[in-house]
């Protein structure tokens, strides 16, 4: 898909991440992170207005609000969402989150407590917090701003803080049907678990990447989806939009050197 406009890579990565939440209804959407909340408020006033979100405290908004200092916008309040009342949609499945795990294995499986042995790890960061619970309950998304092997690991995960598709996890009492893991979007692609038992296909390149750059940075295999194509670029209308949800222009600090959404030979990424 082509446009006659410039766009970066994270506006790319934002309207990749807005796909993942088409379709959704009246659930709750969650972005944690800079690119993954424009890319759900993004759906929000597009695609699928009927998604809730909130003002990060306890109400509603008819309409998602800038990222950052707002200055004198007011929010358009539509009713209240208490922290017990996300709990409320965590646990009965009406919420869908992006998150950004430090490690996703080959089952989608993810990770965000440590990086090496658990009883002397090389990195501790905040530890589980809330995904066991909301990633066995609701949808989730995920993503990934540096596609490397150090995110996509071999084997398993160092320690497994969000639910995946490892059958070896699952017993045959337990409901499986009640998690899902739609996309991964990272800076080389965009990627799903449609595959054959759940396996991760790419569903999508960015612009001027290659299915074998994505599979060297990946430490397991990849299937390719049979319509994969290359990411649907950014529209006028679309930029437009990201730049009112981002009025401070947040983005281009999310990823190193706020490169070209549409990568040229010469590039370096």
């Amino acid at each position: 898909m082509t446009t006659h406009c410039e766009f970066t890579l994270a506006e790319l990565m934002i309207v990749a991440a807005s796909e993942a939440f088409r379709g959704d209804g009246e659930i709750l959407a969650s972005g944690l992170g800079i690119i993954p909340r424009l890319g759900a408020s993004l759906a929000k006033m597009t695609h699928t207005p009927e998604l809730m979100m909130t003002d990060s405290e306890c109400l509603l908004v008819e309409e998602p609000i800038p990222v950052g200092p707002r200055g004198d916008y007011v929010p358009k309040y539509s009713g209240y969402m208490s922290f017990e009342r996300v709990f409320e949609c965590v646990w009965g499945g009406k919420r869908h989150a992006m998150i950004g795990p430090t490690q996703i294995d080959r089952f989608g499986q993810t990770n965000l407590s440590v990086v090496g042995d658990y009883d002397k790890p090389k990195v501790a960061m905040l530890g589980v917090r809330g995904l066991p619970g909301n990633s066995i309950n609701h949808i989730n998304s995920l993503f990934v701003p540096n596609h490397n092997t150090r995110a996509f690991v071999a084997g398993e995960v160092d320690m497994v803080s969000g639910v995946g598709y490892n059958p070896a996890r699952w017993s045959e009492h337990m409901r499986q049907d009640l998690m899902e893991i739609r996309h991964i979007v990272t800076n080389l692609c965009v990627m799903d678990f449609e595959g054959p038992d759940h396996a991760i296909r790419v569903r999508s390149l960015h612009p001027g990447v290659t299915f074998e750059e994505v599979q060297a940075n990946t430490g397991f295999e990849l299937l390719k989806a049979p319509d994969m194509g290359e990411t649907a670029h950014p529209t006028p209308e679309q930029l437009a939009i990201i730049a009112r949800l981002d009025p401070h222009n947040l983005r281009a600090r999310q990823l190193k050197d706020n490169p070209p959404g549409i990568r040229t030979a010469s590039t370096d990424q």
